[in-house]
Formats: C-alpha cells, structure tokens, sequence
C-alpha cells in the first residue's frame, strides 16, 4: 500500500514539475518575442510620434527634461511591441490553459480571442480617427490672450495612449459578456432585467475614463450603450447553446444509466 501511495505521489509531483517546465518555456519565448518586437518596434517610434503630432498641427509641443523625448519613444516602442507581439503571446497563453478545457470551452474562448482583437482594434481606430480630433479641438478652444499654451509631449502622448486603450478595452464588452455567459457565470435575464442600472453604470464608467467634458463622455457611453445590446444579442445565442449542451449531456447519462440498467438485468 505504501509504494503504491508514493507511486501516485510521485506522478502528480510529475504532473506539477511537467505544468511548472512547460509555464517556463511558454514565458521564455514569450519574453524572445516581445523583446525582439519592442526592439523593432522603435525604429518606427519617430513615424508614430510624428503621426500623432499631425492630429493637432495647431499646438506647438515642448519637452521640460533631457531624457523625457527619449522615453517616450520607449514607450511608444514597448507599447507597439506589445501591440505586434500580442497574437504570438496570446497563443502562448492558449496553448498552456487549453488542455484543462473541454472542447466546448475551447472553441468559445478561440472564437471570443479572435473577435475580441477585431473588437479592440475597432474601438482604437475609432478614437484615434473620431474622438481625438473632437477632444483636442474641445480643450483647446479654452485658450486665452492672457495664457500661452507648453503643452509637454510626455503628458500628450499620455493622454493619447490612455485614450485609444480606453477605448479599445471598451470595446471588449460584448466579448466579456460572451464568456461570463458561456462559463454560466452572467443569466441574460439579470442583464435584461437591470438594464437600467447597468446604463447608470455605463455612463459612471464614461465619466471616470474620460476628461471632464460631457462631449467625450457621450463619444464613449453611446459605443458602450450599443456595445451592450450587441452583448446581449451574442449573450442569449450562446445561453441557448449552453442549453443544447446540457441536454444533450443529460440524454447521455440517461443512456448511460439505461445501458448500466440492462447489463445489471443480464447478469442477474
């Protein structure tokens, strides 16, 4: 009985040694990958700066200390070697949690990832190429004679990254939506029947996200609004596959049971 229990002891250490090694590799990869996009990445840092000048030709930039031009063009670096090396990163991730999924799950969450980019990569383009303009044009129309603008880059490159990520994480709300549905963690019934608190939450969330101008409020609560009913919409079409799954599971057991049920009456 003792070597039989330090036998299985000694597979599940396997187990945990074999998850801890392949966890391992999966990061050291990940790290070649995103170090070597980064590293590409700056080389186009002054094309993206450059292009982000041209939103507002009408400010004249400044940086205030030596090194702050330079570690923008890191930032910029890191977050587009980010951006490059998302999908290889994503599939690293994929391929160390996907064997504890069942083929169900597999699918959804493949399907969520690949939407979910397309999602993401819409709500970026859609503030860089609507609600940029339109907040610039806003902040800067509170100019006076009196006060000269200094705008620093570091704090408008910041003020860019926050919002297109703002946005492009927004947009993932229907994708969120899918998922907490398909893992039976959200009903569409409870989001059907508080819709109207989550609308109040909607617009608490656009307050928080944006400045305090009601015009970038309204350019990020109505995509959140129509984004929830798209939510809903995918919702309720997985929460009826869900159903189809668990009764078919259920047919299953039952002819699972009868054949049990029958083998018993044979031996009998």
């Amino acid at each position: 009985m003792r070597k039989k229990v330090k036998k299985k002891s000694d597979e599940r250490n396997l187990t945990i040694v074999e998850h801890l090694s392949e966890l391992r590799k999966r990061l050291i990869y990940s790290s070649i990958v995103l170090i070597v996009a980064v590293m590409g990445f700056y080389n186009f840092a002054e094309i993206i700066v450059k292009n982000i000048i041209n939103i507002a030709p009408e400010i004249n930039f400044v940086f205030i200390a030596p090194a702050e031009l330079l570690l923008s063009y890191v930032k910029i670096a890191v977050i587009g070697g980010l951006v490059i090396s998302a999908p290889f990163l994503i599939l690293q991730i994929w391929m160390f949690i996907s064997p504890g999924l069942k083929k169900g799950e597999k699918r959804a969450i493949a399907v969520s990832l690949f939407v979910g980019g397309i999602f993401f990569v819409a709500g970026i383009v859609f503030s860089y190429m609507v609600v940029l303009p339109i907040m610039l044009q806003f902040f800067m129309g509170f100019q006076i004679t009196d006060i000269e603008e200094m705008i620093s880059f570091s704090n408008y490159l910041s003020f860019v990254v926050n919002t297109l990520l703002s946005f492009g994480f927004v947009f993932e709300l229907p994708i969120l939506m899918v998922i907490l549905t398909k893992f039976r963690i959200l009903k569409v019934s409870f989001l059907k029947k508080n819709r109207k608190y989550i609308i109040l939450i909607i617009f608490v969330v656009a307050a928080i996200l944006t400045p305090p101008d009601i015009i970038t409020q309204m350019l990020l609560a109505f995509p959140m609004l129509l984004l929830f009913e798209v939510g809903i919409i995918f919702s309720t079409i997985v929460e009826k596959s869900n159903k189809k799954e668990k009764e078919l599971v259920q047919e299953q057991e039952q002819e699972q049971e009868q054949e049990k049920e029958k083998e018993q009456e044979q031996e009998e």
